[in-house]
């Protein structure tokens, strides 16, 4: 009986948040299918084994999919699950995404040192996106920031020794790590404009390959809002380094899309916002971008 079993292997980052996303993939697959044995492999990425230099330094969005990448073309896996904000705005067509999950709460997160409840600005705030550099200064205007890297857990040990006076995390990695009790504060999106696809789980695959084990775990309203954000993105040719925001709401047939764009030959950002059908989700991201530019340049 059991030799009749189809092996998947999926690939994924080997942090403890990477592989409990993973393994929320591989739960799907086997409570949906009988026929089916799925197994992670597990890798370190370019991007968790640098540590000493911001993204933008080393290569940015790639370094955290490269091997994971490497590993699908192999035929070593079937599938990569990752956080789709970690991914690149352009990947192969050979690997397309096939599915994205249903989006956790996609909100950047205060978070203090363990028993602290103030926020002590006399040392810095642990920050490594301009993204979030750039919105804090509007709310904490007398604040320092200092880049921290490394996974989650990692970084709040260095923020409890007392590195910094807080992190600024996203909502989504903590809730699932089962860590909510250390947030102190949620950012709204209007307060802090969140990552493209922060809080959504990316299946990347291969084309050519049957996935139909994976039916059904496809949230339709998640695949929306990711396409509007990174459509907004890719026009802006967003990689690590310039600072760009969108996140998408959709209620029934509508979606509305917050984005904030910085024009690096201007020095000056802008925040808007727009709205259309749901299925124009990837124009509707496509106009923001290029109107925010329109703004930041100072043209009609």
């Amino acid at each position: 009986m059991g030799l009749d079993k189809r092996k998947i292997v999926i690939g994924s980052r080997e942090s403890k948040l990477a592989v409990i996303q993973s393994e929320m993939v591989v739960d799907y697959i086997d409570k949906h299918n009988e026929n089916v044995e799925v197994s992670l492999l597990k890798m370190k990425t370019t991007g968790d084994i640098i540590l000493d230099r911001s993204l933008d330094k080393v290569g940015g969005k790639g370094l955290f999919v490269k091997e994971l990448d490497r590993a699908l073309f192999d035929g070593r896996s079937e599938l990569s699950v990752h956080s789709l904000k970690d991914m690149p705005m352009e990947i192969p067509e050979e690997l397309p995404i096939i599915a994205y999950s249903k989006r956790e709460d996609p909100r950047d997160v205060l978070v203090l040192p363990k028993g602290v409840k103030e926020l002590d600005l006399s040392l810095p705030i642990g920050c490594s996106s301009q993204r979030r550099m750039l919105q804090l200064k509007e709310m904490y205007p007398l604040a320092q920031f200092k880049g921290v890297r490394g996974n989650v857990i990692t970084r709040l040990s260095k923020l409890d020794q007392g590195e910094y006076s807080a992190l600024i995390l996203a909502a989504a990695g903590l809730k699932r790590l089962g860590l909510s009790e250390r947030i102190s504060r949620y950012f709204e999106p209007e307060e802090m404009i969140p990552a493209a696809g922060q809080g959504i789980l990316a299946v990347q695959g291969k084309e050519g390959i049957d996935y139909s084990y994976l039916a059904g775990f496809e949230d339709k309203e998640a695949k929306d809002m990711a396409v509007c954000e990174r459509a907004f993105v890719r026009y802006l040719n967003g990689g690590c380094s310039s600072p760009i925001a969108a996140h998408a709401r959709v209620e029934g047939e509508r979606i509305t899309l917050m984005g904030l764009y910085y024009d690096e030959s201007t020095r000056r950002y802008k925040k808007g916002i727009m709205e259309d059908n749901v299925s124009n989700a990837e124009q509707l991201g496509i106009l923001l971008a290029k109107k925010l530019i329109k703004e930041c340049r100072g043209e009609r």
